[in-house]
């Protein structure tokens, strides 16, 4: 197959992402999850590239965190997963644990930068401990858990998301440039 065919291929492509809500008192019923419904409304105005959402709400525990990562991922071909919740210092706070544990290489510069975003809004954002890794031809991404955090911070990393999934080998994503522009290198 030629170069060209290759690229023409991968940006017919759909993405799977997945999303997962990481919360015992929204897994459990006591509250409405918000998290997923946001990372919806997100991508679904900023994705020009067709997505399939695969969604888990899911409690903090990091045994099913792991083994829900690595269903997303390698049984159900997800490129793209994104949490939300469970990221800060308290002892049930395991998301960033069990994204590392099944990680195959760490991309420190998520972690900073969404700390970067978060911190313009609150001075607490120190205290994430919010992750990116690859797994596979995979990336994962720790967000936090309110609606509006989750939205400021996928706008400020989310131009580097595509061009990562590039080099990783997954499917071509094309953003609505009125919403937000995926950054390439000029070949």
């Amino acid at each position: 197959m030629l170069e060209s065919d290759f690229h023409s291929f991968r940006q017919r492509m759909e993405i799977r992402i997945g999303l997962i809500s990481i919360s015992d008192r929204a897994s459990s019923g006591v509250y409405e999850d918000k998290g997923i419904p946001a990372l919806k409304t997100w991508l679904d105005n900023a994705l020009a590239t067709r997505w399939t959402g695969i969604s888990r709400l899911i409690p903090d525990e990091r045994d099913l965190i792991e083994r829900t990562l690595v269903e997303l991922i390698d049984i159900q071909g997800c490129a793209l997963v994104l949490t939300t919740g469970g990221t800060g210092p308290a002892p049930r706070d395991v998301t960033p644990d069990a994204t590392l544990a099944v990680a195959d290489r760490v991309l420190d510069g998520f972690g900073e930068q969404m700390r970067q975003i978060s911190l313009k809004y609150v001075p607490t954002a120190i205290l994430s401990r919010q992750v990116g890794v690859i797994r596979k031809n995979a990336l994962i991404l720790n967000l936090p858990g309110q609606p509006k955090a989750i939205k400021e911070t996928l706008d400020g990393i989310f131009p580097a998301i595509p061009y990562c999934i590039d080099l990783i080998g997954g499917p071509y994503i094309e953003t609505k440039l009125e919403a937000i522009s995926a950054f390439r290198p000029k070949k």
